[in-house]
């Protein structure tokens, strides 16, 4: 059985809408170190279309002298969910839509790889009512933003979790991580 982790750049206020508020703070070697192993951890990519259709023009001509990432996001199979998404090979190599969100999809497509999951709101929120992430790795930025998309908006269910790891970086960044909530 494969792991389900998610990784999210989040602000105190919990926006992750829009991550070029990180830019500010940089990333530092202990950042890389431990993004590195969460992405060599994974066999592939599970993506909602609309952080698909975002990551794919950042991401398909990204080299690995331009970013260490750009082998994993280039070389590994992305699955992307999506009831409307037509052709993603054409927008970014690798890639295949497995159809609107269905929990079965996600569970068979779990027990066969280590899934890697970043942005994606619609699709997390989803996955976590439905008990099926094992990690959820927030980045948690020392800023209040006032503004953007909520990872958790108003009106989300209660979600106890349980912290497995906490990390502090130099650039004031805290590296959280959370599992489901022991029974």
């Amino acid at each position: 059985m494969g792991k389900i982790r998610v990784h999210e750049f989040i602000s105190l206020d919990g926006s992750f809408e829009d991550p070029s508020f990180t830019f500010e703070y940089g990333w530092t070697d202990a950042m890389f170190e431990r993004m590195g192993a969460i992405t060599a951890g994974s066999d592939a990519l599970l993506l909602g279309r609309t952080t698909f259709e975002g990551f794919a023009p950042a991401w398909k001509d990204r080299t690995a002298e331009e970013d260490p990432g750009a082998a994993f996001f280039n070389d590994s199979t992305k699955y992307v969910v999506s009831s409307t998404l037509e052709d993603p090979e054409s927008q970014w190599q690798n890639s295949t839509v497995i159809g609107g969100y269905d929990p079965d999809v996600i569970r068979k497509l779990k027990a066969e790889n280590d899934l890697y999951v970043s942005g994606s709101g619609t699709l997390v929120r989803a996955m976590l009512a439905d008990g099926l992430i094992d990690e959820l790795h927030l980045l948690t930025y020392p800023v209040v933003l006032g503004t953007g998309a909520r990872l958790f908006p108003e009106g989300t269910d209660k979600l106890p979790l349980s912290l497995i790891n906490s990390e502090a970086y130099d650039n004031g960044v805290l590296h959280l991580v959370f599992g489901p909530a022991a029974a």
